[in-house]
């Protein structure tokens, strides 16, 4: 099975390639050795028969895997093929994108993963529960369930369709392959599997592009070359302070607004804690955020260079009258097949890098959603679950979300130009569900009524704005190469996946009133919508009133003055923790009857040992019964929930 497909470089003269038998046996040569990582683990170890091993590796994971895993997940097919093509389109000032990455993985190794950690959740939203009620934590978990299933079947068919457009690779074949193996090797090889897949599919990626780069910068003619050319024609961007937050991209929405976006996805995305949780020890969690900030900078260099050589390489070598139709994502594929002419395996090698994206991004969407379901929809609403039952329920969340994927992927292919509304969703809730995590961990005095107030007011200003930006912004995509049609998408009204989506192929036109609005730069979005949700659920606080600090489990709180002002006297520190209790000084290890009582099946298989109160010391009872021992914890903080 040959493909064929038009060479560029030369608008009177357009060549066939071929797709050969190389190119498809290192394509299939990425799928069956992922499928084979999932076997492995399936018949190795504890052949996943608990649910702490299926969804949480048994909490054995070291940094090392646990940062290629983040890095994997951050980095989509769809930020292979966007990064390049912005900059290509627009210069390199997406390029100060890197500077958010400090504060946002500082923020979640010092912030959100000790107090994750320390609480031995299984389920993110397991800790809205703790903090505010059973309602705020089922309000978190389905907002996050209908972001992902929106996006899962979207980011695996968006790629495969692009790369049918440009090289005839037959689009079914490419979405089917990669959903089924998917599938199979997250159900059957758990979260273990997820992460060791992803360390490979890193690896792939990275050779991908590195090969692009190298055989794309050989022909410009080195890289000073390259660097020159972008000089001349204006892509070498410098540090843009206009403050103006409707300006798509400035050194402020980049290096500020970015950080809401990172956090978003490293600080509360059920995706990326699951691989926090599952790792060892509190220190390799927070280990593998440093780890992984170098690695996302060399991932953004080499985006960022492949849109360089690109465009050094297309001021030289003119784009064929089919190129110049093509949409931003495909000029990245027209721009591969162009330099690896004539070297088999290298065209395979770049398909799959792209799948590879795919695959780490599906895969952590079926992992975390079966956890969510699972933690948060089943468990604590059907009582005594045996624990080897609890797990082939997990398995078949994971085989049914990835069906649901490959149906959404079916659906994508009739949604036409709504296709970019399914891609916006990702943006839009990210932002909200940040905001909500954010009042409970840092402000004690904001109760469940203003925690629920706050998430509605932000996914309804994010939809206001997100629809709004869409209905005014976006027009029907030209036709593509080959009759299909795969949109453009608008860099202003959606946070990106992984970091970046598609950019569109035209910068929006100033507007004046409402319609400027919705200009907003898509940059601010996380912020924008993270703070409604900060100042509605603070304004209904203040309505209903306050929660007292001493009512609040200091668990679920991180002390932000204190830590802040850690060098005042401890009087002081304590003053500046306005009641809630410090959690080092509060060694009763009790907790309000409330909360015991509330959490007391929630963690358990079975709820509670039979003939254990709740309240009980449970140091001594085996980590199989659903305790972790951990010396000098709370009672209440040792009931861990997936085992």
């Amino acid at each position: 099975m040959d493909s064929t497909f038009p060479r560029g470089g030369n608008s009177s003269v357009i060549a066939e390639m071929k797709f050969g038998v190389t190119d498809y046996v290192i394509f299939v040569l990425l799928l069956v050795l992922s499928a084979g990582i999932g076997l492995f683990y399936a018949l190795s170890g504890g052949k996943q028969r608990t649910v702490q091993e299926f969804l949480l590796a048994n909490r054995s994971m070291s940094f090392l895997p646990v940062a290629f895993s983040l890095l994997a997940t951050f980095q989509s097919a769809v930020a292979i093929l966007g990064v390049p093509a912005e900059i290509y389109r627009f210069g390199t000032e997406y390029w100060f994108l890197g500077c958010s990455y400090f504060l946002g993985l500082l923020i979640p190794a010092h912030v959100f993963i000790p107090v994750f950690y320390r609480l031995r959740l299984t389920s993110a939203y397991e800790y809205l529960e703790l903090r505010f009620n059973k309602v705020v934590r089922i309000c978190g978990t389905v907002t996050f369930i209908f972001q992902m299933v929106i996006y899962m079947g979207v980011v695996l068919y968006a790629p495969a369709l692009a790369l049918n457009a440009v090289t005839h690779f037959d689009l079914w074949v490419g979405v089917l392959a990669v959903g089924l193996v998917c599938i199979l090797y997250t159900t059957l090889g758990g979260l273990k599997a997820v992460i060791w897949t992803d360390v490979f599919q890193t690896f792939v990626m990275f050779a991908g592009q590195v090969a692009v780069i190298v055989v794309g910068t050989i022909k410009v003619g080195g890289i000073s070359r390259v660097w020159q050319v972008a000089a001349d024609h204006g892509k070498v961007s410098g540090i843009d302070l206009n403050p103006d937050p409707y300006e798509r991209h400035t050194f402020w929405s980049l290096a500020f607004g970015g950080v809401f976006m990172m956090l978003s996805l490293f600080g509360v995305n059920q995706a990326q804690v699951q691989r926090y949780l599952s790792s060892r020890t509190e220190r390799q969690a927070v280990l593998s955020c440093y780890v992984v900030f170098p690695c996302q900078q060399i991932v953004l260099c080499l985006g960022c260079l492949t849109g360089l050589v690109m465009f050094a390489y297309y001021q030289e070598h003119p784009l064929a009258e089919e190129q110049k139709k093509a949409s931003s994502d495909q000029m990245v594929l027209y721009f591969v097949m162009d330099i690896l002419h004539g070297m088999p395996g290298l065209p395979g090698l770049f398909v799959a890098c792209l799948f590879s994206g795919s695959l780490s991004t599906i895969s952590s969407a079926f992992s975390s959603l079966a956890a969510v379901t699972m933690e948060d929809l089943i468990r604590p609403y059907v009582a005594n679950i045996p624990e080897r039952r609890a797990t082939l329920y997990s398995k078949l969340l994971a085989l049914g979300y990835g069906l649901i994927c490959l149906g959404m992927a079916y659906l994508s292919s009739m949604m036409g130009s709504v296709l970019q509304a399914a891609f916006s969703i990702f943006g839009m809730v990210g932002g909200p569900l940040l905001g909500l995590f954010c009042l409970g961990i840092s402000l004690h005095s904001v109760p469940p009524q203003g925690a629920v107030a706050g998430l509605v007011a932000g996914l309804a200003m994010a939809f206001w704005v997100g629809i709004g930006s869409i209905l005014t912004n976006v027009q029907a995509p030209p036709p593509q190469p080959n009759g299909s049609s795969i949109p453009s998408l608008n860099g202003n009204f959606t946070t990106a996946v992984m970091t970046t989506l598609l950019t569109s192929a035209t910068t929006p036109e100033r507007r004046t009133g409402l319609k400027k609005f919705y200009n907003l730069s898509y940059m601010w979005y996380s912020a924008h919508n993270s703070t409604t949700v900060i100042v509605v659920g603070l304004l209904v606080s203040l309505l209903t009133g306050p929660m007292h600090g001493e009512a609040v489990n200091p668990r679920t709180i991180f002390p932000v003055l204190p830590s802040l002002f850690c060098c005042l006297p401890p009087k002081y520190r304590k003053k500046l923790r306005c009641g809630v209790r410090d959690v080092a000084e509060d060694g009763s290890g009790s907790d309000p009857a409330s909360l015991v009582m509330e959490k007391a099946s929630n963690g358990l298989p079975n709820g509670l040992p039979e003939g254990l109160p709740p309240g009980s010391d449970t140091d001594g009872v085996e980590a199989d019964e659903g305790f972790a021992r951990e010396d000098g914890a709370h009672s209440y903080i040792l009931r861990e929930t997936a085992l």
